[in-house]
């Protein structure tokens, strides 16, 4: 046990450097001309050490946020407000979805055209059967980039045992403690996950996550871009790799909101039922929006 948690505290410390030298030393995983650098951009980029970076970050806005309230209720403001601006912008792709759909039904079945042209000046020419696959990337922008902003709104489906029957106080130690022990490892792992299932389909030698940094390097040596390009069709969508990149940007959001709802929740446990809901950003349709209006006046 005291080697576990002298583990723990080494690699917090240890943490500072880390980060402080990846800052000053860019070139040695950004400049991608040096086959190396990419390897070692892709150890760090989910590694125990760039954990132990986010770990420590946590820790002290959390702390600076037990400390300063207005701090931290800001926190709360800046990620929700992220989670809710990016949701609601690429919620669009849903119609875009739709009219797409409608175009290759009307190029199919009425005008029996096996190619389909979309764009102004510069130009995308593809078979009908690739922009028909490319519809699952438009669902696959909805899922991943909406599913915080859904959060955020209270529209994700809740199978309630115990929650609506204890009290508010409990209510908001059962958030705390589901964001820090569900929502945060669930997204850590899913994102250690989606990391190295990534760059598997970019790069050969195919990366592993058992790999050693020493291990890596020594496969640059043999190291080309391999990118993903095969539909399910011969003329389907060939980007499917865009479809791990949307992985880990749905973790990376996850984490985000697992933090934002983390603090929510400690404040409102703290100021109490009053501030339940503060800063709330939700958007209010049919009746609500009436409500609103009546209140107002």
């Amino acid at each position: 046990m005291l080697d576990i948690i002298y583990w723990i505290i080494s690699n917090i410390g240890l943490s500072f450097y880390n980060f402080g030298y990846a800052i000053s030393h860019p070139y040695l995983w950004l400049d991608w001309t040096d086959k190396q650098a990419m390897m070692r951009f892709i150890y760090y980029g989910a590694s125990v050490e760039l954990f132990f970076v986010a770990l420590s970050v946590f820790l002290i806005i959390s702390a600076i946020g037990f400390w300063k309230n207005r701090f931290m209720w800001a926190c709360v403001r800046v990620l929700e407000g992220f989670a809710n601006g990016v949701g609601r912008f690429f919620a669009w792709a849903g119609l875009l979805m739709v009219l797409q759909q409608i175009v290759i039904v009307f190029v199919q079945r009425i005008f029996t055209q096996a190619t389909l042209t979309f764009g102004f000046g510069s130009s995308l020419t593809f078979d009908v059967s690739w922009w028909s696959e490319e519809l699952k990337f438009y669902n696959a922008l909805v899922v991943t980039l909406c599913a915080t902003y859904t959060f955020v709104q209270g529209g994700h489906v809740r199978v309630d045992l115990v929650y609506s029957a204890v009290s508010f106080r409990t209510k908001r130690i059962i958030d705390m403690v589901g964001s820090l022990i569900l929502m945060m490892p669930a997204a850590v792992l899913t994102y250690m996950y989606g990391w190295f299932f990534l760059w598997r389909h970019l790069i050969v030698p195919k990366p592993s996550a058992s790999d050693t940094l020493e291990r890596l390097l020594a496969k640059s040596r043999a190291l080309r871009w391999n990118v993903e390009t095969i539909g399910f069709s011969p003329n389907g969508f060939t980007a499917y790799f865009l479809f791990k990149v949307l992985l880990l940007a749905f973790t990376v959001m996850v984490m985000l909101q697992a933090v934002a709802f983390f603090y929510r929740s400690y404040l409102e446990l703290k100021e109490g039922p009053e501030s339940e809901g503060k800063y709330l950003d939700k958007d209010l349709l049919g009746d609500e929006d009436a409500e609103l209006v009546a209140n107002i006046h």
